[in-house]
């Protein structure tokens, strides 16, 4: 018998530790050759770490919700591979070679838990995974339908493969449709948001009359939250609009996008179109590309835009188009579908959605005319896009003024009022319309 440690594997770059989720398997618990032991979290992305040995379980070295760092041991298996025993809690000359090999795993296991449904719970009598909430929750599965899937794993719990196969007699209809949803909780009245006398974290006290359902946030909308909320306490928000003419923009791509489609194999949109548009206009102002640390500015080389992107459970997740300055427009669509579909996948990696210096929120997406979006900290701008819409704009020409319907678009600059003054703030958003309207359309792409 020998004893083996289990090392924390390395998740990206950036990244140096990891949070526990839970744990897969009990002390004296049979741990098979790369089945999963733990789930971890780092920022916003979950993945499960398999082990790197099989064996039995003898020690767990951290628990659920416990901060691990990279290449640290977490647990101890013991081996039938002959040898003597090795020392526990001192460096060992393979650990090296266990976190290449775990690193070469996770990469391939790495998923987002986009949903935690709150409709999913686990209870006393069976274990869900985050996959498996996450796959109930985008097919509106309930807890109860839940219940009624067959599991084939340890102790009767739900897999991968059984939800696939659930899910595909489901849609044959050889079973039951889910449950519908149950109803939204109704908005708190203005009596019980309006007390200035509370603390800034105290909870309120929402009196339940018996017809309201009361959720817990899932991880990632608890992530959000703390983010946000501690981005409007630590910057001074303030925002810049104008309008762009998307007009030469708009004829430009629909007589581009067949021919791209056919020779590149994936879509044009106007996401790239503006996020170049955003590149230029840093090389103009780069005291727009800065972080803030205390009473130090971080002044970036790298335009590296965050791209703001909304999953099928309404969460955000923002991955990171890096050196957008190097990028040409067919590079940086290529990087915004690449990540935007993984991101819709959940197949993000951590470093992914790491190193912002400015962020992008598309909130035409949903039809909406324009936004003041929340800095993504410690960056100090992000910039909304709204709805392209026709509309009548007078026009100056050199026979005089005219009337014409134009594809219009508004931008909305958020800045932090700390470093960035209006007029620096004004004139970045103001450049960024500028391009769009400049833009050549007869670039070959």
């Amino acid at each position: 018998m020998a004893r083996v440690e289990l090392i924390m594997p390395k998740m990206g770059e950036s990244v140096s530790e990891a949070t526990i989720i839970s744990w897969n398997k009990d002390v004296g618990d049979v741990v098979e050759l790369d089945e999963t032991i733990i789930e971890i979290a780092t920022d916003k992305v979950d993945s499960e770490v398999p082990s790197t040995h099989a064996g039995k379980l003898l020690e767990k070295l951290f628990a659920a919700d416990d901060i691990v760092q990279v290449g640290t041991p977490f647990a101890i298996l013991e081996t039938e591979d002959g040898g003597s025993e090795a020392p526990i809690n001192t460096e060992r000359t393979d650990a090296k070679a266990q976190v290449e090999i775990v690193e070469k795993k996770v990469e391939k296991t790495l998923k987002e838990e986009v949903v935690q449904s709150s409709k999913i719970k686990d209870n006393r009598d069976r274990f869900y995974s985050p996959l498996v909430r996450s796959m109930a929750a985008e097919e509106n599965i309930t807890i109860n339908e839940l219940k009624t899937v067959s599991g084939s794993g340890k102790d009767g719990r739900v897999t991968k493969s059984d939800m696939l196969t659930y899910l595909k007699a489901r849609a044959s209809g050889s079973i039951g449709a889910n449950e519908s949803a149950p109803p939204t909780a109704p908005l708190q009245t203005e009596q019980e948001i309006s007390r200035t006398t509370r603390a800034p974290n105290e909870a309120i006290n929402i009196p339940n009359t018996g017809d309201t359902e009361i959720i817990e946030m899932d991880r990632m909308r608890k992530l959000i939250s703390a983010h946000m909320t501690m981005s409007k306490q630590t910057s001074a928000h303030i925002t810049s609009f104008v309008e762009a003419d998307m007009t030469n923009i708009v004829n430009w791509r629909e007589s581009v996008k067949h021919e791209f489609k056919r020779r590149e194999g994936q879509n044009i949109t106007f996401t790239p179109i503006i996020i170049e548009a955003m590149a230029k206009a840093v090389k103009d102002f780069p005291m727009i590309n800065v972080s803030v640390e205390g009473i130090n500015i971080h002044i970036h080389k790298n335009v590296n835009i965050g791209m703001a992107a909304a999953l099928p459970d309404g969460n955000l997740i923002v991955p990171v188009i890096r050196e957008c300055q190097h990028k040409n427009l067919i590079g940086i669509t290529k990087s915004v579908n690449d990540l935007a579909g993984r991101a819709r996948e959940g197949q993000l990696k951590p470093d992914e959605i790491q190193g912002g210096t400015i962020t992008m929120t598309n909130v035409g997406t949903f039809g909406n005319l324009m936004g003041t979006p929340i800095i993504n900290q410690p960056q100090v701008a992000i910039m909304a896009c709204g709805v392209i819409k026709k509309k009548p704009v007078v026009l100056e020409t050199e026979h005089g003024d005219v009337i014409a319907i134009r594809h219009m678009m508004f931008l909305s600059l958020s800045y932090d009022h700390r470093v960035v003054d209006g007029a620096l703030g004004g004139q970045f958003v103001r450049r960024v319309a500028d391009y769009l309207e400049k833009f050549d359309v007869d670039i070959v792409v």
